[in-house]
């Protein structure tokens, strides 16, 4: 869906969220645990939302200013292209163990 090589995206804190102009839609994968918002116009992916979860999945190109913004976490590396390198500071072959996620966003809150 990010017609790349990459599919980055930032956490944003839900209550910290909010559209500005426009009215995305949904498209690409859906169903009840996860919405995929999309420009109308372009059909560009700029969010996402997870029911139950406090913040929302923002594809950081879509923000005016992305300079604050370094990966930090580099997921799904078992598929990735093997010229395709981020600075992410963790890389996983899949998604994180359940079990690191605590530590994950405590270090990244500490860092941002």
């Amino acid at each position: 869906m990010s017609a790349s090589a990459y599919s980055l995206s930032a956490m944003i804190p839900a209550a910290a969220f909010r559209i500005t102009a426009g009215e995305p839609v949904i498209g690409g994968l859906r169903g009840a645990d996860v919405s995929h918002y999309f420009c109308p116009h372009c059909m560009s992916w700029m969010f996402s939302r997870i029911p139950g979860m406090d913040f929302v999945n923002v594809r950081p190109t879509m923000l005016e200013d992305s300079s604050w913004f370094t990966p930090f976490i580099e997921t799904m590396t078992k598929e990735k292209l093997s010229w395709a390198v981020t600075p992410a500071k963790y890389k996983y072959e899949g998604f994180p163990p359940v079990a690191d996620y605590g530590k994950l966003m405590g270090e990244y809150a500490a860092v941002g």
